[in-house]
């Protein structure tokens, strides 16, 4: 199940939702996008979740990050080895919240990005084991974590 939520601001990474039996955990996804192909990258066997499984550049957003933008920023550099000069945001979408398949009662609250680059070198870390550049059409060909074709082509 995936609905979008029009709120600007969004409260701390990850808390259990008063009143109700449910926690949730906010999330940055990225993507970028070098000419008519976007990055996905493949979640390495040492992540605590979602292992295998190919995803944007993604990462918890913690509590004294300044926004969404700004950790999506550094997930990116941590996992591709790009700096913010290489980057150029073309689209951030409104949060999108995806009901977890993996954890009982819990909600990932999507934060998504969209960046333009140009002919970057990629230098994974160790949370991801492969990068590809695929045309967006062609994600429904991998086996991805829940609703990235979704959260993909909603920035496009």
């Amino acid at each position: 199940m995936i609905w979008i939520n029009h709120t600007e601001n969004y409260p701390p990474c990850s808390t259990h939702l008063p009143g109700k039996d449910l926690n949730y955990t906010n999330i940055v996804t990225s993507f970028l996008k070098n000419h008519d192909k976007i990055l996905i990258l493949k979640r390495s066997d040492k992540v605590k979740s979602m292992k295998s499984l190919w995803a944007g550049i993604s990462g918890i957003i913690e509590k004294d990050d300044l926004s969404p933008l700004s950790r999506a920023e550094i997930e990116i550099f941590e996992e591709t080895g790009i700096k913010q000069e290489q980057i150029n945001l073309l689209k951030e979408s409104q949060q999108m919240k995806i009901v977890s398949v993996q954890y009982k009662n819990h909600e990932w609250n999507i934060f998504p990005f969209l960046f333009k680059v140009e002919n970057p070198e990629i230098k994974l870390n160790w949370e991801n084991s492969e990068f590809e550049w695929i045309k967006p059409s062609n994600i429904v060909n991998y086996k991805t974590v829940p609703s990235l074709d979704k959260i993909l082509f909603n920035l496009l």
